[in-house]
């Protein structure tokens, strides 16, 4: 008896996330573009923690007042905000992908921005450089108000997400030539989720990116620890190659997933949580791309459609 007592006060003191496995995700926007009120960003935290990090944040503010109104937070907007969120993830700098936390940066807390080079040279010449937005980063145009601290990220190395229990790598993506984007894979203990950026697929924009990706976390499919992948498809099947500006149609979503499943054993791939992210909402898009990938989906994929702010777990 008196060794069980010792563990039993060891796990009470634990924070509480750590009893719970997997990851939970509240969208704070989903939508590719137009939709300047539900813009691409996806809150991410461990199971049971309240300690957030931003993928993206095309949207934030508005996502937020959703989010509470249908019970993701206990909280109100406003401790969202400043203390749920922990800092940001921005897989590139394209305004549907980073405004939100512009527009937010001047009533937000201290926090860190991870990106890599690429992403922060852009926001230090063209975003907080007081032409466009008041400088609230730790570098760039003078006064640097030091309110965000850029993080730069390199690739496959892994760093922490401060205030949080999470750790990221990095891994650059061909956002049609020569842009780039990443893809950022979070780690909690021994448990993993893979978050891709805009890209378009290796045999369109003839790079390897994607593959390099694949590789990284094949073994982790196998071993179960990959919780889950958010990877984007902007246009139906019938948008042609030479127009995708480097984005994912269903055909290539799946082709990628092949691609995976043949480092990892197409066997692992069933049931895997698949968040379908940055379908662009123009005409009947949405309604196509769904249609389009489940009856391509023989992979067996668990495809995840998000809702903004419908929180919702990868097990």
């Amino acid at each position: 008896m008196r060794h069980i007592i010792p563990f039993l006060l060891l796990l009470l003191s634990a924070p509480a996330s750590l009893a719970q496995k997997g990851f939970q995700v509240v969208p704070l926007g989903v939508k590719g573009g137009t939709m300047d009120g539900n813009l691409s960003a996806y809150m991410l935290a461990p199971a049971g923690s309240d300690a957030y990090v931003c993928l993206d944040a095309g949207t934030v503010s508005n996502g937020i007042v959703k989010a509470v109104a249908k019970g993701a937070f206990n909280g109100n907007a406003e401790t969202v905000l400043k203390k749920n969120i922990k800092g940001y993830l921005i897989s590139h700098p394209h305004l549907d992908h980073i405004s939100g936390m512009i527009i937010n940066s001047v009533d937000d807390t201290v926090k860190h921005v991870y990106a890599m080079a690429h992403c922060i040279d852009v926001m230090k010449a063209h975003y907080f450089n007081w032409q466009s937005w008041p400088n609230l980063a730790n570098d760039g145009n003078a006064p640097a108000l030091n309110k965000y601290r850029y993080q730069q990220l390199t690739e496959a190395v892994e760093m922490p997400v401060k205030d949080s229990e999470m750790w990221v790598q990095a891994f650059p993506l061909s956002h049609s030539k020569p842009y780039s984007s990443t893809a950022f894979l979070v780690r909690r203990g021994d448990e993993y989720a893979l978050y891709f950026g805009d890209t378009g697929p290796d045999d369109v924009e003839q790079t390897n990116h994607m593959k390099r990706v694949w590789t990284t976390v094949a073994p982790l499919l196998k071993s179960g620890k990959l919780k889950g992948v958010f990877l984007e498809v902007s246009y139906p099947n019938a948008q042609p190659d030479r127009h995708l500006y480097g984005h994912l149609t269903p055909k290539w979503f799946m082709k990628e997933f092949e691609v995976l499943g043949g480092l990892a054993g197409k066997e692992h791939l069933r049931n895997l949580n698949v968040v379908v992210t940055h379908i662009k909402p123009a005409g009947n898009n949405e309604e196509t791309i769904r249609k389009e990938l489940g009856a391509a989906n023989s992979l067996g994929l668990r495809l995840i459609f998000p809702e903004q702010g419908v929180k919702f777990e990868l097990k």
